[in-house]
């Protein structure tokens, strides 16, 4: 794991996109030992206006004033100890934000920053916060329900790293099994996460039967908007 920063500190990263309704999304990338390797922040817009921000990612300043300018900032959604790097700043920046984190991971999120809520405290009814059954770390996922269909959420429980960019990233994603050929959990997740491989292949069963499954965002990185539930289907027969 890389050092926890203390500062707004800005890596390579894209514009921020709109996905679905009230759902945008960046992908950049993070400096790791061998290499950059591709990482993605999104945000909901809430019905009361407010912004939720899965898996907090620095932003250059143009970007972050076209975040800002979707509402305030009022949840910062660490989804697993992994996912903690920036949090920090993120509070630094926006003190009045709340931090949610899953239970399994809120010691470990709060040696960069207290963890105020692990529940879903979104106050939004199109936005169901849970965590992902048989995983040790109580990794969060996240159902977004609009009227343009359900968005699934997901973290590092899923990987779709089909497009890796440069020689270090090509190497990690088919190394640790990032998804390259298709969506599916890496097997560095599976060694450090997963406890309860059955359960992990019955939760994306579940998803995969939400009928209105229209796209899946995950943290690395490719969104998986062909055949959702079909990829969901396949990840699960890997376990």
């Amino acid at each position: 794991m890389p050092k926890l920063n203390d500062e707004w500190t800005v890596q390579p990263h894209g514009p921020l996109e709109m996905v679905a309704d009230g759902i945008w999304s960046v992908e950049g990338s993070i400096v790791m030992p061998l290499g950059r390797f591709p990482r993605r922040m999104t945000i909901i817009v809430l019905r009361t206006g407010d912004l939720a921000v899965w898996s907090p990612v620095p932003l250059e300043d143009r970007q972050m004033a076209r975040l800002e300018a979707l509402g305030p900032v009022r949840f910062l959604i660490v989804p697993n100890a992994g996912h903690r790097l920036d949090v920090r700043a993120w509070k630094t920046r926006y003190p009045g934000a709340l931090v949610l984190a899953p239970p399994g991971a809120s010691e470990a999120v709060a040696e960069a920053v207290s963890v105020d809520s692990t529940d879903n405290v979104l106050n939004d009814p199109t936005v169901t916060l849970e965590k992902v059954q048989g995983t040790k770390a109580d990794e969060f996922a996240m159902l977004v329900s609009r009227d343009d269909g359900t968005t699934l959420i997901l973290n590092d429980i899923l990987a779709s790293v089909q497009h890796p960019h440069r020689l270090g990233a090509n190497i990690m994603a088919r190394l640790f099994g990032f998804g390259v050929k298709r969506p599916r959990t890496s097997r560095l997740v599976r060694r450090i996460f997963v406890t309860e491989p059955g359960a992990v292949a019955q939760q994306f069963c579940k998803w995969a039967e939400i009928p209105d499954l229209q796209r899946i965002i995950v943290s690395h990185v490719d969104i998986i908007a062909d055949s959702p539930a079909q990829a969901l289907q396949r990840a699960a027969a890997d376990f």
